[in-house]
């Protein structure tokens, strides 16, 4: 049998790592979370250290559940939050706070001055609508408001990465400094076009193109551990992003085949082959991978704040006490009461793009009780899909008639079940729904031999633990979207200056 492959997923609100078998069989695991910093209403922030720090933990804590040391495994796979935003000192490897996080908002005003001028042809060559959510925006926030940022770049002494490349940096001992293709396709830096970083933009905003990784293949060479960081010297071989990881790890290879993550936010990825389209209707094209230097492409619509509503119910509301409980409260109750919950914690992603929108609940009447809040809440999670699915299945020209999940709400029989019956199509849910490290997994596995093919990977896989049918008519549908759409308007703009 070959030796098992050492995932690290990092998280937007945790580190998780893992050990995977040949036959997709988790031997250990470990995760812990880490700190959520907020110093504005409009901030995310993230300790580099303390995230790298947390790996470290949960990389020993996992192996030694498996019974393993570190020359025990094949190979490391690395998967991540996207497009949160590193600087580290090249000489020390020290990191520039503060890590800037995805679901920052506080580049919204910055958009807005940018669009007209750059939205359109960013979009052309990015793939991306012009977002607080990119990492180039981030970067020149950084450099204009970190005191010898700016000059201290320009003589070639900062390092720019998203998680990805940081963790390769510490786990090499500072060699190598590289990134995964799919994770530069999500920076709003690189050129799909082009095929590199997108310099005429990054020269717009003052951010030197010296700072950034060099792109390499999501499966391939990312240098070796030091083995005075794990005790041995391993292979990294392979760094793909986290949605772009579950879509590899659900089988979506041929155009039009669909998956669904639910995670801290809500991402739906549709594979569209060896030609990136842009849609230029507020769907994004990305890298879905880069593998032996082919390329394939996805088009992705994503809410930012649907798995984060949910922990807003418990930690911020106390409405709950975890997670699990609110697939019972849900069917409780017969319907919403009337309650809409929009939940655009951090602004509305596709297809609206409004970076001032907050999270709105509206319909409250004195009958309402929690149960109404909380199934309004996880209807809001579907109804976020809802929003762009029909544009990014038009502009594809690929109807979308089954979806396979993902995540960790994928658990829930009534956030299932709903998805089902308000996107019309069916939803397929695998026995193991950690398809993001399987993902990575998988892409490190290749590259060492463990794995033969992408299909030799699958074959290892229990495929599917329930599939859910759509149950309710067109005119029910209907009428549930327009009440939602109707709590949208009420929802954009709010935190607008």
């Amino acid at each position: 049998m070959a030796a098992p492959i050492l995932v690290i997923d990092e998280g937007t609100t945790g580190t998780r790592a893992l050990v995977i078998d040949e036959r997709s069989r988790i031997l250990g695991q470990s995760y812990r979370e880490f700190t959520q910093h907020h110093p504005a209403p409009d901030r995310v922030e993230h300790d580099a250290e303390e995230i790298w720090q947390a790996t470290l933990a949960c990389i020993g804590d996992a192996l030694g559940a498996a019974g393993l040391t570190a020359d025990g495994v094949a190979a490391v796979g690395i998967t991540n939050q996207r497009a949160t935003t590193v600087v580290w000192d090249r000489d020390t490897g020290d990191p520039i706070p503060p890590a800037i996080v995805w679901q920052d908002t506080r580049t919204s005003a910055r958009v807005e001055e940018l669009r007209e001028t750059w939205g359109a042809k960013a979009y052309e060559h990015i793939g991306l609508v012009l977002a607080s959510v990119y990492s180039s925006l981030s970067l020149e926030w950084i450099l204009a408001n970190v005191e010898g940022a700016a000059a201290r770049a320009e003589a070639g002494k900062l390092a720019f990465g998203t998680i990805d490349s940081w963790l390769i940096h510490r786990l090499t001992g500072g060699r190598v400094h590289a990134i995964g293709a799919s994770n530069a396709s999500v920076t709003g830096s690189y050129d799909l076009t082009r095929g590199e970083w997108y310099g005429e933009w990054l020269a717009h905003l003052g951010v030197p193109v010296s700072m950034f990784p060099e792109v390499r293949d999501d499966s391939g060479d990312f240098g070796t551990t030091d083995p005075a960081v794990l005790g041995a010297a391993i292979p990294i071989t392979s760094a793909i992003a986290d949605q772009h990881a579950a879509l590899f790890a659900q089988g979506c290879f041929e155009p039009g085949t669909v998956k669904c993550t639910h995670g801290t936010g809500t991402f739906l990825d549709m594979t569209i082959g060896d030609t990136p389209t842009i849609s230029g209707r507020g769907i994004n094209t990305i890298i879905a991978w880069r593998l032996d230097g082919q390329t394939t492409y996805a088009m992705e619509g994503y809410a930012a704040s649907t798995g984060s509503a949910v922990q807003w119910l418990r930690d911020g509301a106390g409405l709950i006490d975890n997670a699990a409980e609110t697939s019972e409260l849900a069917t409780a109750v017969e319907d919403n009461g009337g309650v809409v919950f929009v939940p655009a914690l951090t602004g509305l992603s596709a297809p609206d793009w409004d970076g001032y929108a907050r999270g709105t609940i509206v319909g409250i009447s004195p009958g309402t009780r929690r149960e109404h809040l909380v199934r309004a809440c996880l209807e809001g999670i579907v109804y976020s899909i809802r929003d762009f699915t029909e544009t990014m299945a038009e502009d594809a020209g690929l109807p979308i008639v089954s979806m396979r999940v993902d995540g960790g709400a994928a658990q829930n029989d009534f956030l299932m079940q709903f998805q089902a019956d308000v996107l019309g199509c069916e939803v397929v849910r695998p026995e193991n729904i950690e398809a993001t490290s399987l993902g990575a997994a998988y892409l490190a596995g290749l590259a060492v031999g463990v794995w033969d093919s992408p299909e030799d990977c699958l074959a290892t896989r229990a495929i599917a633990d329930h599939t859910f049918h759509p149950a309710l008519t067109e005119a029910q549908r209907e009428a549930g979207y327009r009440l939602w759409r109707r709590g949208v308007d009420r929802a954009r703009g709010w935190a607008a200056p």
